[in-house]
């Protein structure tokens, strides 16, 4: 099994920025082949923001939203993914969610694909106030 928590959230000032974690608990032989940021604002469908390579290249990928933004990385020893988040909006309010995908899929378009990811954390809540 694969278990994602996630922290970092919180209430800030548009301009301001936040640093989201999470962390991967992987038990047995699962393989992580790509992880992912998605986010959830009420009323609105979940979206990507940004995936990792997991098992790869470590390429990344980001949404137009948050391009320029955003940088989504891991720490060396592999159990940790971030999302450093840069000049917030309050458009970017909302349940931001780490995600775990343990089959093959093509990434450079699979990264945003909901159904390719197997494990989902809790979630950590955004609040960009303007």
């Amino acid at each position: 099994t694969v278990h994602l928590v996630e922290s970092g959230g919180g209430s800030v000032q548009a301009g301001g920025s936040l640093l989201l974690s999470c962390t991967a608990r992987i038990s047995g032989i699962n393989t992580i082949y790509c992880m992912s940021w998605f986010r959830q604002a009420p009323g609105k469908e979940r979206e990507g923001v940004a995936g990792f390579y997991w098992l790869g290249d470590g390429t990344t990928y980001y949404s137009e939203s948050v391009n320029g933004r955003a940088t989504i990385s891991r720490d060396n020893a592999k159990t940790t993914l971030f999302l450093q988040m840069n000049n917030l909006k309050p458009d970017d309010t909302a349940m931001y969610y780490c995600a775990a995908a343990e089959k093959p899929h093509i990434w450079n378009t699979g990264w945003r694909q909901i159904e390719y990811f197997d494990n989902w954390g809790q979630g950590t809540q955004v609040n960009v106030s303007s």
